[in-house]
């Protein structure tokens, strides 16, 4: 991650002022512009106001998260074309102690597994095996365990909008109470929309949030699925049926697992 200069607040800003340039028109003249603007995002209450933009600022980090967690897990972060072009080189020409090296200084899913993987080549082909799962199932665990923080937006958003709707009808409701159900429509206006605003930005939290989850933790399994695949063909020279049937012996000694070079 060292090449990850992204952070995600920057996002944030972005999304803010571009907000900030929408609205100002809005704000500078009163015609239909400015009503769409009270309508979503200055309801007629102030709880209402509170959690409206306690949403929008929620939908922000939404987007960021989102940003920040595509660019990490993309195929240069987890399996590198030009990593394992130049491991495979060093593995064929035997130089195992330039792949360890190499991948030691590799950031990636890939680099750190294979890493793992001939570090236990003395150990023989059995455990370079387990290196690989286990390693690979560890770095995949987490960068899911990062990516759980969109999943918490995307349940806490609607329930926060669900609170604005429960605290909006509340006050509808009281407003007929305290007109003995004469009530007008501008004043009931104030509590409906509470209501439907918080619901509508709980939505635009949690919609996103959830299926921006679903969609990069099926990447991250897709891509590590397909690393640990590329890496076992690498490691397959390892293997001591292989070494038997390519020097076309069967002795004892070629059972012998190939060791790195010191």
């Amino acid at each position: 991650m060292s090449d990850l200069t992204y952070r995600p607040n920057r996002v944030i800003w972005l999304v803010v002022a571009i907000i900030a340039v929408a609205a100002r028109p809005a704000l500078a003249q009163d015609d239909g512009w400015t009503s769409a603007f009270e309508m979503f995002f200055w309801p007629g209450n102030r709880l209402g106001l509170i959690v409206t933009w306690l949403l929008i600022a929620l939908s922000l980090v939404s987007v960021s998260l989102t940003i920040y967690h595509v660019l990490l897990n993309r195929a240069a972060m987890i399996l590198p074309d030009d990593a394992v072009e130049a491991v495979e080189q060093l593995i064929r020409e035997r130089d195992f102690r330039g792949a360890i090296d190499l991948t030691a200084e590799d950031d990636s899913v890939f680099g750190q597994t294979m890493h793992a993987a001939l570090g236990e080549a003395s150990n023989g082909y059995g455990a370079m095996e387990r290196a690989v799962e286990e390693t690979s199932d560890l770095l995949a665990a987490r960068r899911v365990r990062k990516l759980e923080l969109l999943n918490v937006l995307g349940a806490v958003g609607p329930m926060i909008g669900l609170f604005g709707t429960v605290y909006g009808m509340i006050v509808t409701f009281q407003s007929i109470v305290e007109t003995a159900g004469t009530a007008k429509p501008d004043e009931l206006a104030a509590g409906i929309s509470t209501a439907l605003v918080t619901t509508f930005w709980g939505l635009i939290v949690g919609i996103p949030a959830i299926a921006a989850y679903a969609l990069i933790r099926t990447r991250i399994d897709a891509q590590v699925a397909e690393a640990v695949v590329v890496i076992d063909g690498l490691i397959g020279r390892f293997r001591p049926s292989s070494r038997r049937s390519s020097s076309g012996g069967g002795g004892e000694g070629d059972s012998a697992q190939p060791k790195p070079a010191e």
